[in-house]
C-alpha cells in the first residue's frame, strides 16, 4: 500500500507522489484521509505564486513548519480515521474520525492533541469546514458586531458566506453582502444577508446608504482582492471598524487614505485565525473555539456550499476550476477512495 501526497512545484503546476504509508512513532497515530478540503483563498495564492515564499506556511501548525517557498505541500482541512497508533497511544484512539490542519495527503502521522475528534452527528463532508468556520468565530470576536449595527461582509466565498451566516444570528440592524457573483449573491440571502451588494454596479457606500440609510458601523473585507479594502473603507461610517480577514500575499494593495478616512476616525484591524486576540486570551482558548465552531456546522445548513469534489489525482483539475471558473464553485474537496 501507498500514499499519496499534493505538493505544489511551481506557479499553477500541483504534483501527485507516491510513498510508502508512514508508521506511527511510540506517541503518534496514523490517519487514513477521506477527504480535505480546498482553501480557494490562501491555497490559490500559493497555486499562482503570488504567496511570500520566505513567510512561513503556519508557525502555529507542525504540519505547515516549512515556508512558502516551491516546492511545498500545503492543505489545512483534512478529515480522515485513525488507523493505526503507536505503542505509548490509547487503542480508543482506532477508528476515530478526527480533524486535521494537515497537507493535502492520504496518510499522515500526528500526535493525538493535533488532532481534533469529529462529533458523530457530523458528516465528513461538513466536518471538512471546520477551520473555515472557526475563522468566521474569530471574526465575529474581532468584529464585536453590537445590537443595531449596519454590518457589511465584502467577499461571499466559503469563510464571507460563514461568516455572513454568524452575523444573521447576532443582533445587527442590517447585514448586507457584497460581491459581484449574482450565485454567491443568492447564497449569502440563503444564509440570511437583508440585502446583496453588486460592487461593479457602483459606489458601494452609495448603494449601502440608499439602501440602509447610512454607511456601515462595521465592515468586513474578506474577498482576497486588495481593491476591495479600498471600497470596505469608503463603505464604512464614522468612527467605524473594518476587520479585515483578507490576506493578499504578494498583491499590492493601493488606499485612498486622503479623504473621509482621516476625519472620520475609521479603524482599519487585521483578524486571522492562527491566533487569539490578546484582549480575548483570558477567556477564550483554540479548543473553545473549536466546540463554538462545531455547534455552529451542526446548526447551519452548509451543503449548498460544496459545488465539487474531485479525486486527488485530479486535483489540478481542482485548481483550475476554481481560478478559471470562480462564479461556478464554492468549497471544492478532495477524496481519498
Amino acid at each position: 500500500m501507498t500514499a499519496r501526497s499534493l505538493s505544489f512545484t511551481g506557479p499553477r503546476t500541483v504534483a501527485i507522489s507516491d510513498r510508502p504509508v508512514p508508521e506511527p512513532g511510540p506517541d503518534e497515530v496514523r490517519v487514513r484521509t477521506l477527504a480535505s478540503a480546498i482553501s480557494a483563498g490562501t491555497e490559490g495564492l500559493i497555486y499562482r505564486g503570488e504567496a511570500p515564499d520566505s513567510l512561513p506556511a503556519d508557525e502555529t501548525i507542525d504540519a505547515l513548519e516549512d515556508d512558502l517557498s516551491f516546492p511545498l505541500s500545503y492543505g489545512y482541512a483534512a478529515v480522515g480515521r485513525v488507523d493505526a497508533v503507536g505503542a505509548a497511544v490509547s487503542e480508543a484512539w482506532l477508528e476515530r474520525r478526527v480533524f486535521a490542519y494537515n497537507p493535502h495527503e492520504s496518510h499522515f502521522t500526528a500526535p493525538p492533541d493535533a488532532l481534533v475528534p469529529v462529533p458523530e452527528a457530523i458528516p465528513t463532508r461538513q466536518a471538512t469546514l471546520l477551520a473555515n468556520v472557526e475563522t468566521a468565530v474569530t471574526f465575529l470576536l474581532d468584529g464585536r458586531p453590537t445590537i443595531g449595527e449596519r454590518v457589511a461582509v465584502f467577499g461571499q466565498g466559503v469563510v464571507g458566506l460563514l461568516t455572513t451566516a454568524l452575523l444573521a444570528h447576532a443582533p445587527v440592524e442590517t447585514l448586507v453582502a457584497v460581491d459581484p457573483l449574482a450565485s454567491r449573491q443568492s447564497l449569502a440571502e440563503a444564509f440570511g444577508a437583508d440585502r446583496t451588494i453588486d460592487p461593479e454596479r457602483r459606489d458601494v457606500g452609495d448603494q449601502l446608504e440608499s439602501t440602509t440609510g447610512d454607511r456601515a458601523d462595521l465592515t468586513y473585507e474578506l474577498s482576497g482582492n486588495p481593491d476591495a479594502l479600498d471600497d470596505a473603507i469608503a463603505a464604512t461610517g464614522f468612527d467605524g471598524r473594518v476587520v479585515v480577514g483578507s490576506w493578499y500575499g504578494t498583491k499590492p494593495v493601493e488606499l485612498d487614505l486622503g479623504g473621509r478616512f482621516h476625519r472620520d476616525r475609521i479603524d482599519v484591524r487585521s483578524s486571522q485565525v492562527s491566533t487569539i486576540a490578546p484582549e480575548h486570551e483570558g477567556r477564550w482558548s483554540r479548543e473553545r473555539r473549536h466546540e463554538v465552531a462545531w455547534g455552529w456546522l451542526e446548526e447551519l445548513a452548509v451543503e449548498s456550499l460544496f459545488t465539487h469534489a474531485f479525486p486527488l489525482e485530479r486535483a489540478d483539475d481542482a485548481y483550475r476550476l476554481l481560478e478559471e471558473r470562480p462564479g461556478d464553485a464554492i468549497q471544492v474537496l478532495l477524496t481519498y477512495d
